[in-house]
């Protein structure tokens, strides 16, 4: 018995880099896996070498609606989420003088926003993850 059979793991930004090798992982200790991504075309190249036990949810971790859609269709499938890995993320480098507030925002609701409104659908923000 692997140690995440029957487990069910979302992996957000799982499309790429760590999030992906952390999918991997999972799935290699029998966890069902679902992995996140904004691009569809690395969403699509994630989840066919990850192989049958991965579902793959296009989703904008900037966008509650994407994270309420997420956890429906994990719900739906799988019951309940056993390990979620906020991995989804990135980074655009200026000066302190350069940054703008639109680049300003769009980092840190990626970064900061996207895992902290992380919650079950339906759910009331004061029942986040």
């Amino acid at each position: 018995m692997s140690r995440f059979d029957g487990k069910t793991a979302v992996i957000t930004g799982g499309n790429s880099g760590i999030g992906l090798a952390a999918a991997k992982q999972f799935a290699a200790e029998g966890a069902r896996v679902v992995v996140t991504g904004r691009d569809k075309l690395t969403l699509e190249a994630a989840a066919k070498s990850l192989g049958k036990q991965v579902l793959a949810v296009k989703v904008d971790v900037t966008k509650t609606s994407d994270l309420d859609n997420l956890f429906a269709t994990v719900r739906e499938n799988y019951g309940k989420i056993d390990v979620l890995f906020v991995n989804a993320g990135g980074a655009k480098v200026a000066s302190v003088a350069d940054t703008t507030e639109e680049l300003f925002d769009e980092i840190a609701n990626t970064n900061f926003r996207g895992a902290y409104f992380y919650r079950t659908e339906g759910s009331s923000p004061s029942q986040r993850w």
